[in-house]
């Protein structure tokens, strides 16, 4: 009887990692660096979904914060007319 250990192969645990961290930057970029983070985010959300990751749910997400994160970003920069914000006004 031979015995086989099943595992994710390397392209889906890299596709699962950059659903993770989609989300991640997605959700840090709401409050520091959102011209950056949101479109890394928005990039490594894409490139999971093409490849097919297993966290779906994490990579759309990932999506959302970071087009969340440039909406922002412009509402901000609407108010005060400027590149950059700060919390403190």
């Amino acid at each position: 009887m031979e015995l086989t250990v099943t595992t994710n192969p390397p392209a889906r645990r890299e596709a699962d990692s950059m659903a993770v961290a989609s989300f991640v930057l997605g959700l840090l970029g709401l409050l520091v660096l959102n011209l950056f983070l949101g479109p890394v985010a928005i990039v490594l959300a894409g490139l999971a979904l093409l490849r097919g990751t297993s966290r779906k749910g994490r990579a759309v997400l990932g999506l959302g914060l970071g087009v969340a994160d440039l909406v922002v970003l412009a509402a901000l920069m609407s108010m005060d007319n400027t590149v950059s914000w700060g919390l403190a006004g």
